[in-house]
């Protein structure tokens, strides 16, 4: 009954009375008054007068299956939903699943995180109802060996997603963040079940800062979001759903090929370390390169001031950039 009146609230272009609900839907006054509290409890912002009645003034950015749904044109990706309200990590989840009961593809979101997980073994808690926190539970055929280059696929698929916002001009930092004028936007993680040589699942969760708009204060000088860079809220739903589309169809390249071939001219072009000097972190040892490109196994192409080139691997090092973050 309650989805019935917000259904008639958004059809309404003005105020309609709780008479006319009442006998629209076949129920007292008392319990449309009842059920305008309840949407009220969930974030609905309904104005009520006196005479006049009931008009809703502004929807709670609410993830619901359906609205992601509607965005898909996936074949497997996000066709399969696991939604928490609140959950510890939804890694964790995705890792605990029964893996007879998940479908390649399935996604793994909560509107609140209580304990993620970022790369280097970083954790941290999480806003309720302003960001994305989602992970997708696959079974890659694909060597083992290039399981962690998944993160640039992901990290691709989220900066192509959010190119879609009108005022955010997103880039790639290898490996596993996306950024906006500098500043963090998507942190991405990606975990791999095995044995031996053979991949039992993998899981790559997607952190992306969407309607945020304070940081902590270690956090303020290199982490932005959508809001902050847009001035507007933005339905995480919306991106949810750009985000998984545009995954499927990287990912399904990815793996046909074997390595990031068919994908490197488009990461190259929004690596934002590319042709700027880094720091590369490796245990006690700190050396900087200049930046070339992205290869073709996923790892990143450095050159030395004698004009070497290395091959850095993502997981074995830090790269950061000669100035600071990028």
């Amino acid at each position: 009954m309650k989805r019935k009146i917000l259904e008639i609230l958004k059809a309404e272009a003005g105020y309609i009375s709780g008479q006319a609900m009442s006998k629209r839907l076949g129920i007292s006054r008392t319990a449309v008054w009842k059920y305008m509290n309840g949407l009220k409890e969930e974030g609905y912002v309904i104005d009520s007068v006196n005479k006049k009645g009931y008009k809703l003034l502004q929807e709670p950015d609410q993830i619901r299956e359906e609205d992601i749904r509607a965005c898909l044109h996936t074949s497997c990706f996000g066709r399969q939903i696991f939604y928490y309200k609140e959950t510890d990590s939804t890694n964790i989840r995705a890792k605990e699943a029964d893996p007879r009961t998940v479908m390649h593809g399935g996604l793994f979101i909560a509107d609140m995180q209580t304990a993620g997980k970022g790369r280097r073994g970083h954790t941290w808690g999480s806003a309720r109802g302003m960001n994305i926190y989602m992970t997708y539970w696959l079974k890659p055929d694909i060597p083992i060996g290039r399981v962690s280059a998944l993160t640039l696929v992901a990290a691709l698929a989220v900066a192509n997603a959010l190119q879609e916002i009108e005022g955010i001009v997103p880039e790639i930092k290898w490996p596993n963040d996306v950024v906006v004028n500098g500043k963090k936007i998507c942190g991405i993680l990606t975990e791999m079940s095995s044995e031996g040589t053979d991949i039992n699942y993998v899981v790559v969760g997607i952190g992306v800062n969407v309607n945020i708009e304070e940081f902590p204060v270690d956090l303020k000088a290199k982490a932005t979001s959508v809001r902050l860079e847009t001035g507007k809220d933005h339905a995480r739903f919306a991106i949810i759903g750009s985000i998984t589309n545009f995954f499927e169809d990287y990912y399904m390249q990815f793996e046909k090929a074997g390595d990031m071939g068919p994908l490197l001219e488009a990461y190259n072009a929004l690596l934002v370390n590319r042709d700027r000097r880094v720091i590369v972190i490796e245990k006690n040892s700190r050396k900087e390169y200049t930046a070339i490109a992205l290869d073709r196994d996923g790892s990143l192409l450095v050159r030395d001031d004698a004009g070497a080139v290395h091959s850095i691997i993502s997981g074995e090092v830090s790269v950061r950039g000669a100035d600071g973050y990028i």
